[in-house]
Order: structure tokens, then C-alpha cells, then sequence
């Protein structure tokens, strides 16, 4: 399953793929949703520490919130992460 989460710039889209996945490990760094103003969403990753990460809009926030919940829940894991621009193209074993 395939999805592109639109980020408010290059910077972001950045931030949001480093700290969900890494490549070599095939691991998923990211634990919880922490909160969630506006386009703005505070993530938890395995170390203890939050991230916020500014998307383009709300409707960006829920869409990954939505997409990434099943990963939170060890349901599905996180194939790759790909920027483009400012989006970022995430794909989870269905």
C-alpha cells in the first residue's frame, strides 16, 4: 500500500522521512502520535524523543495519521520512504 504525504516544504519532507524509517534496518523508528495542531504533528520515536513535523494541511495529517496507524500497531511495516520535493512517497507491506 502506497502513499504520498504533502509536507509545507523540502525541509519537512525531509525531517518526516528520516524519522519514520530507515533504509538499511528496515526499521520504523516512529511509536506514536503524539499530538496533533492544525497541520502541525508531534510524533514519539523508539528513543523517547518527539519530533514535530509541519505537513501542508490538516487533510495531510490525517491522511498519514490514518496511514500509519496500522504500523503503530505492528499490523504492517514500512517498506521504503522516497521524497519528492516536498512530498514524501511512504509504502507498507500490505
Amino acid at each position: 500500500m502506497k502513499t504520498k504525504i504533502k509536507c509545507d516544504n523540502k525541509y519537512e519532507a525531509q525531517k518526516l522521512a528520516s524519522l519514520i524509517f530507515i533504509k538499511e534496518a528496515k526499521e520504523t523508528f516512529i511509536t506514536s502520535i503524539l499530538n496533533v495542531v492544525k497541520n502541525e504533528l508531534v510524533i514519539s520515536l523508539k528513543d523517547k524523543s518527539a519530533h514535530s513535523i509541519l505537513l501542508k494541511d490538516e487533510e495531510n495529517v490525517e491522511k498519514f495519521a490514518d496511514f500509519i496507524q496500522s504500523v503503530i500497531d505492528k499490523e504492517h511495516k514500512l517498506v521504503s520512504t522516497k521524497i519528492l520535493e516536498h512530498e514524501v512517497e511512504i509504502i507498507k507491506e500490505v
